[in-house]
């Protein structure tokens, strides 16, 4: 009777597992097919393209891969936030650049004000506290905070088929870290349960922070100057830093991820690059060449002749944004 029942129940279960598809986001396509191609050609012991699971890294640029990033780069739109939150304290602010484009929300002007007004912004919004109080402020802006066009939590944001890739790629033994322009310290307290990345797996932008003690308790002091710049030629230099070997797979969607790609592509053995192209202005943004913000330009053009597959966010995604938030 026993047999018989497990018998009935194998039956059933067989093709609901047939069924099951850990890529269900994406339509099927050659990106599609790529991705599912690689991880069988990496994880067969039996073929020539095995790769070991020590050796099976995966590294995802954040904004424009892993969640939006228009009209601003979200960490921006953070520290706007945060200079109206501290403006009342700071009333030089209103008549001073960057501060005032910020405080009026003008992205233009913000713009205009180049790298150093940037820096400068970020700098007075980012730095002069602990790095747990950092991170309590950036855990609360995530919690509250709404895109100011698409008006969703930001976390609503995510790319569901690259939420689902992270999943896969997991599920055969591939690490996967995140390799952001953006700062450290701003991805990490929400990455694990927004990707299931833990922090120790986040590399990114960094300002200096000084060990110290306060009111004799230890303390990380972020200080305002910038450590490191987690961009271009600086992404393969971190992931050597922090992870200690050269990835097998890299996913980005602009010309600051070029370098990434090229480095890990460049490897030994089986290896993907992947760019996420934006073309879907219908249920997200569309842009490339001529974009301010995540310009994708020379990595488009040389893609096909260093065999990096494209996605096309049109085309290849079913599903564009998560469903809710996680």
């Amino acid at each position: 009777m026993f047999r018989t029942l497990a018998l009935l129940l194998a039956a059933f279960s067989l093709p609901a597992l047939a069924q099951h598809d850990p890529l269900a986001s994406w339509n099927a396509g050659p990106a599609k097919a790529r991705i599912v191609a690689f991880v069988k050609a990496v994880t067969d012991d039996a073929g020539s393209g095995y790769v070991a699971p020590a050796r099976r890294i995966a590294v995802f640029d954040n904004d424009g891969t892993l969640w939006s990033e228009q009209p601003a780069y979200f960490q921006l739109l953070f520290a706007i936030d945060r200079v109206k939150a501290l403006a009342p304290k700071h009333p030089e602010w209103q008549s001073k650049q960057p501060f005032k484009a910020a405080i009026e929300g003008d992205l233009k002007a913000l713009a205009a004000s180049g790298e150093k007004g940037l820096g400068e912004l970020v700098m007075a919004t980012h730095a002069g506290m602990s790095t747990e109080q950092f991170e309590q402020v950036v855990r609360e802006w995530i919690a509250t905070a709404r895109h100011p066009l698409l008006k969703r939590p930001y976390t609503e944001l995510v790319y569901q088929p690259m939420v689902e890739l992270l999943a896969y790629l997991r599920a055969n033994g591939f690490k996967t870290y995140i390799v952001s322009g953006g700062g450290i310290e701003f991805v990490r307290p929400w990455a694990e349960r927004v990707y299931g990345i833990p922090p120790e797996q986040v590399i990114g932008s960094s300002i200096v922070v000084k060990y110290a003690s306060v009111d004799g308790k230890t303390a990380l002091l972020r200080q305002p100057r910038v450590n490191f710049i987690d961009d271009k030629a600086g992404k393969p230099v971190a992931i050597h830093y922090h992870i200690g070997r050269r990835p097998i797979a890299a996913f980005g969607n602009s010309d600051g991820d070029f370098e990434m790609l090229e480095w890990t592509t460049a490897g030994p053995g089986t290896t993907l690059g992947m760019i996420v192209h934006h073309t879907d202005a219908a249920r997200e943004f569309a842009y490339d060449r001529k974009s301010g913000v995540g310009r994708l330009d020379r990595a488009l053009t040389e893609a096909p002749k260093r065999g990096w597959e494209v996605i096309d966010m049109k085309r290849d995604w079913a599903t564009v944004f998560k469903v809710s938030a996680p």
